[in-house]
């Protein structure tokens, strides 16, 4: 499964990418180093609540939009995790009704 700062770093680089900006625009938007930058786009580095606030900014999208972001490619990864786990014991899966 992909782990959670991997995807936050997927939804920074599309938003990123779909504005047309370079990792140098957001680095001076944010005040952060396009290194660090680049290794939390690449899932490498978990980024703290402040660098996830200072980089929305950035990018000039709610904060909120980004983890909602996250949220939904976080529940297609546990359905296509939960369908896979399914279909290879179908008897030993329980779901639970939340």
């Amino acid at each position: 499964m992909t782990t959670m700062r991997q995807l936050v770093g997927e939804v920074l680089r599309a938003r990123r990418l779909a504005q047309g900006l370079t990792l140098r625009d957001v680095s001076a938007r944010a005040r952060v180093s396009l290194g660090y930058i680049s290794e939390v786009e690449r899932g490498q580095k978990e980024p703290s609540s402040e660098l996830l606030a200072a980089l929305a900014t950035a990018l000039d999208v709610p904060l909120s939009k980004v983890l909602l972001d996250v949220s939904s490619l976080m529940e297609v990864e546990e359905a296509a995790e939960l369908a896979t786990v399914s279909t290879i014991a179908p008897n030993k899966v329980e779901v639970s009704a939340a």
